[in-house]
């Protein structure tokens, strides 16, 4: 968990510097992120606000943030649910640690839907569902 602790400060002062960020839910421990039970065990919960998904994708893959998302296997179990989940906030909103971990057991039970969503399957402010830009594979006919 070496490299996992001694990234955190670096990419939450990143993340707290990149365009679109808004807020993140801090805790008085060093490492700055949230420790609840779940399961048989502890899990972390990084909760953050951002303007738009845009800011938020830039963030998540293409800083080097990207670089420990790639490597996260080597810190933890991987898991057959979701374990991130997005929702839009009010402006002014600071969502709690309880309003996350609502959010993903919604999601977790019903799948994605305007309420709690995936990064591959959102939904706009709006409610309505965004039509995903991955390119999908075609089938000659």
């Amino acid at each position: 968990m070496r490299g996992f602790v001694t990234a955190l400060a670096p990419i939450h002062h990143l993340a707290e510097h990149s365009d679109g960020f808004v807020w993140r839910l801090q805790t008085g421990d060093d490492h700055g992120l949230c420790v609840i039970r779940e399961g048989t065990g502890p899990a972390f919960l990084n909760l953050s606000v951002w303007r738009d998904y845009r800011s938020l994708h830039e963030f998540v893959y293409r800083s080097r943030h990207g670089h420990f998302l790639r490597q996260r296997e080597r810190w933890f179990d991987k898991t057959r649910q979701p374990s991130t989940v997005l929702w839009w906030v009010t402006s002014g909103d600071r969502p709690t640690a309880n309003d996350a971990t609502r959010r993903l057991s919604h999601l977790r039970t019903y799948g994605p839907t305007a309420r709690a969503f995936s990064l591959r399957c959102r939904f706009a402010a709006s409610g309505t569902p965004v039509a995903s830009t991955r390119p999908r594979s075609s089938t000659p006919r």
